[in-house]
């Protein structure tokens, strides 16, 4: 049983914990606040149009851009492509580079939660010792006295480090932090691995579409060698017009092979974002055909986009951190409280230790005041200071750049239409120019010489198109990358049904419990 006494060192120990934690509502160092977005209501210094320049044909409908419109979270699903879809469902399960994010964000989770339980509460720790002890009388002035026997101890310790200062808060408030920052790179992973499929199949479509050209290119300029080495034979034309033609055709020949390498680097490129070795992956053969270009961008507000970018948002992490970190350095220069008690039993056999008179206890309270450590803590805390002040410069360097991404890709589509409107205007002159030549030709019309480069202006301008035509839907999935690709709406899309994609239900579990 327990005593009087022990009850009243009970009360007083508990009454010391009441007043030390009532105590511990004070935290040094800043109290973090995330900067405010940019002033600004713009991306670009002059306005935008409306809507930028159509062409016939499905690469050439005309993009309209909508301020303050969201973005859903599956944006790739806008360009109707059901192939890229499925891929990007599979890259999503399969994608290294996803589960490591998700790794390290719990990672991140366990070392707040082993901080959190090892900081905010009483360590309680249940110890049993045996030893064998010899005694000598001497250090009791009695040099005769010699005893040799065994000691048993069971006891209940506890300890608690109190938080005066907020060090300790300070610290789970950086772990907290790391948290978030881990749960950002994971919805960054989640963007850069669906908008780097998107940007490959459409180069994997461009590139096909350059090689379909200039195979049909190059079978038209063997066709015209067939019928020069004809009039060749018959004297129609000299020799200078057959090497011309073999020449021509040979150039466009040897442009296949580069582009077939480019074209397998983009395969390649598909397999591993899906998490597949390029020897086992079967993927599907894009092409241009197979994308719808959408004809509403949503364009986020300037004053959103700090609170869209996984990047933008990742380094006001980092910065929330540093900050937290500034407190622990303050907190380390004051006073420390440490408390502890032990309650057990010992005795000189393992039966008496159950037994009520060999009850032991203690109560201790402990004071820590720095006093000199050669300028360390100060120097710490300068440190922190200076790491504090580093982030903030990175997290503004940050956001100038995600303005500059939105800024290039709003102009870059705006540019793309023109361009292509350009380009198919160039393409078709080019074919009627040819189409010409060669019947003037026919005729003894024009020369040779005009015949080789109406078909060398031709074939530059089909290339040309197919290049033009794969940069508006490039620069469409840069738009939506840019903005941040709409991941805060994957709770929406989780909702939705069983239709949505995996990606939208996995970021929003990883969100949810980040936050």
């Amino acid at each position: 049983m327990i005593d009087v006494s022990q009850r009243i060192v009970g009360r007083r120990l508990y009454a010391a914990l009441c007043g030390c934690v009532a105590l511990a509502g004070c935290m040094v160092g800043p109290d973090y606040r995330t900067p405010p977005a940019p002033p600004t209501d713009t991306y670009t210094a002059t306005p935008l149009p409306a809507q930028t320049a159509s062409t016939p044909g499905p690469a050439g409908l005309p993009q309209r851009f909508v301020p303050g419109e969201d973005i859903p979270a599956q944006w790739w699903t806008l360009f109707h492509c059901e192939p890229l879809d499925a891929l990007i469902s599979e890259a999503i399960a399969n994608s290294p580079n996803i589960v490591a994010a998700q790794a390290a964000l719990r990672q991140a989770r366990e070392n707040f939660s082993a901080q959190a339980g090892g900081t905010l509460l009483p360590s309680v720790d249940a110890q049993l010792n045996a030893t064998r002890e010899k005694l000598n009388g001497i250090t009791f002035g009695q040099p005769g006295l010699v005893d040799e026997f065994n000691l048993y101890n069971a006891s209940v310790n506890v300890s608690y480090k109190l938080d005066v200062f907020g060090g300790a808060r300070r610290e789970l408030e950086a772990l907290h932090a790391q948290i978030d920052y881990q749960s950002f790179q994971l919805q960054a992973a989640y963007l850069a691995m669906s908008a780097n499929i998107v940007t490959a199949a459409v180069k994997e479509a461009s590139v096909r579409a350059q090689i379909d050209a200039t195979e049909r290119i190059a079978a038209e300029e063997d066709e015209q060698l067939t019928v020069l080495a004809r009039q060749f034979e018959l004297g129609g034309v000299s020799r200078t017009a057959v090497l011309a033609q073999q020449t021509l055709l040979a150039q466009t020949r040897a442009t296949l092979p580069p582009l077939r390498q480019q074209l397998d680097q983009a395969r390649h490129l598909l397999a591993v974002l899906a998490g597949k070795l390029p020897s086992d992956a079967t993927l599907p053969e894009f092409t241009l055909e197979m994308f719808s270009l959408p004809e509403t961008l949503p364009v986020s507000l300037p004053s959103s986009l700090v609170r869209q970018r996984p990047d933008i948002l990742a380094a006001d992490a980092v910065l929330h951190q540093a900050s937290a970190q500034v407190g622990v350095a303050t907190a380390a220069m004051y006073p420390q409280i440490t408390l502890s008690a032990s309650y057990g039993a010992e005795a000189l056999t393992p039966a008496q230790v159950l037994r009520a008179g060999s009850t032991i206890w203690s109560v201790g309270a402990g004071l820590l005041q720095p006093v000199f450590h050669g300028g360390q803590l100060s120097a710490q805390k300068r440190a922190a200071e200076a790491a504090y002040e580093q982030a903030g410069a990175q997290y503004r360097e940050t956001v100038l750049l995600a303005f500059q991404n939105v800024a290039d890709s709003l102009r870059a589509l705006e540019h793309d239409a023109s361009s292509v409107q350009a380009q198919t205007d160039a393409s078709r002159s080019a074919s009627d120019s040819l189409e010409l030549t060669r019947g003037q030709y026919r005729v003894g019309g024009v020369s040779y010489l005009a015949l080789l480069d109406a078909q060398r202006q031709y074939q530059q301008t089909v290339v040309s198109l197919a290049q033009a035509q794969a940069s508006r839907y490039a620069d469409t999935a840069a738009l939506f990358q840019a903005l941040g690709g709409g991941w805060w709406n994957a709770a929406a899309a989780a909702a939705a049904g069983p239709s949505s994609s995996s990606s939208a239900a996995g970021a929003t579990a990883d969100t949810a419990a980040a936050h």
